[in-house]
C-alpha cells in the first residue's frame, strides 16, 4: 500500500542496508528469478494495463471494509492519490526493469510504510489480495492456455517475493535504527553534564554502566569540557552500584583524557563495594582524585578554582 512521505535518499539507504548489486543478484538467484521471468513479465504488461484499474478498485473496497485499514484513507483526496500511486506500484511489476532504480523504489516504499505505522500484516494481506485477483485475470486473459498463464503467474510470484523480502528488511532496519536512536537519547538523558558555575561541571551518574555507556559518557564529557572551557569536573558515582574491569579502566581513561584537555576530574560518591572492586582489579588509584561525597567534591572544586565561600551573617535562630 504505497503512501506519501518526506524526501528519502534511496541510494544512501541502499548502502546503509548493504543492498549492493551483488546482494540483489544473490537474492534473485535464490528466488530463481531469471531472464525468462523478465521476458514473461514484460509479456504480461499489456494485460496488466487492462486489469490494473479494476483490481485497484477491488483492493481499496477491501481496505475500506476494515476499520484498521480504513483509518489510513479518511480524506477522499488522499484516497484518490494513493490509488494512483498503487497503480504505478503494481504496473512496475510488469515493466521488465528490475535494477537498482526498481530496488530503491521498493525500499523507499517500505520506509514510508514504516513511518506511517502500516502494520506488516496489512501489507502482506494487500499482496495476498492482489495476487489472487491477478491470478483470476490472467486465467481469463489466457484464452484457455493455462500453462502460459501459470508460467506468467509464477514469474510474478518470484518478483513479488523479492519485493516482500525488501519490504520486511526495510521495516526491520528502520525499527532497529529507531530503537538505537531512542537508546542513545535515553543514555544522553541519563548522563547529563551540568554547568554549576563558570569553569565548573558536574556529571552525576546513576545506574549500571556498561562499556557502551561508558564510552558515550566520556565523549559527552569531553565535548562539554571543550564547549564550556571547564577547568574542574566533579564526577559523582553515588548512584552506581557496581563496575567491572572495563568500566573501571574506562573511568581512569576518562580522567586522563580530561586532564589532557586541561580539566581536573574529582570523583565522588565511591561506595565501599565499588572501592573494593577497584582495589581488587588493580586499578591505579593514584590517577584518581577522589572525595567522599558530592558536597566535599564541590568544595574541593571551588577551592581549585579559587572560590571561597563566606558566611555573610549568622543563620536565623
Amino acid at each position: 500500500m504505497p503512501a506519501e512521505g518526506s524526501q528519502i535518499d534511496e541510494l544512501a539507504l541502499l548502502q546503509e542496508m548493504d543492498l549492493t548489486e551483488q546482494e540483489i543478484a544473490r537474492r534473485k538467484a535464490f528466488l530463481e528469478f531469471r531472464e525468462d521471468d523478465v521476458r514473461a513479465l514484460r509479456a504480461l504488461n499489456e494485460v496488466a494495463q487492462r486489469y490494473a484499474d479494476p483490481v485497484i478498485e477491488d483492493l481499496y473496497k477491501h481496505f475500506l471494509s476494515y476499520e484498521e485499514t480504513r483509518a489510513f484513507f479518511q480524506d477522499p483526496a488522499t484516497l484518490g492519490r494513493v490509488k494512483r500511486m498503487q497503480k504505478e506500484y503494481f504496473l512496475r511489476l510488469t515493466e521488465g526493469n528490475y535494477g537498482t532504480e526498481y530496488i530503491a523504489n521498493r525500499v523507499k516504499i517500505g520506509v514510508v510504510h514504516e513511518r506511517i505505522n502500516l502494520v506488516v500484516k496489512w501489507y502482506l494481506g494487500a499482496y495476498n489480495f492482489y495476487l489472487r485477483a491477478v491470478a483470476s485475470r490472467l486465467s481469463e486473459a489466457s484464452g484457455g492456455d493455462t500453462t502460459k498463464a501459470l508460467d506468467g503467474f509464477m514469474s510474478l510470484m518470484k518478483l513479488v517475493f523479492l519485493d516482500i523480502g525488501l519490504a520486511l528488511d526495510t521495516y526491520i532496519f528502520q525499527r532497529e535504527r529507531t530503537i538505537r536512536q531512542q537508546q542513545e537519547a535515553i543514555r544522553e538523558l541519563s548522563t547529563p553534564v551540568l554547568q554549576i558555575r563558570d569553569r565548573l561541571l558536574i556529571l552525576p551518574i546513576i545506574g549500571l554502566i556498561d562499556s557502551q555507556r561508558a564510552r558515550q559518557l566520556t565523549e559527552g564529557l569531553l565535548r562539554a569540557i571543550r564547549a564550556n572551557r571547564a577547568k574542574v569536573v566533579v564526577v559523582d558515582i553515588t548512584g552506581v552500584g557496581a563496575v567491572d574491569s572495563k568500566v573501571a579502566n574506562h573511568l581512569v581513561q576518562t580522567v586522563a583524557a580530561s586532564r589532557l584537555m586541561g580539566a581536573t576530574v574529582i570523583v565522588t560518591g565511591l561506595s565501599a563495594e565499588v572501592a573494593q572492586t577497584l582495589v581488587t582489579l588493580g586499578v591505579d588509584l593514584g590517577k584518581l582524585n577522589t572525595v567522599g561525597d558530592l558536597q566535599g567534591g564541590l568544595e574541593e572544586a571551588e577551592r581549585l578554582l579559587g572560590y571561597k565561600v563566606v558566611q555573610l551573617k549568622d543563620p536565623p535562630g
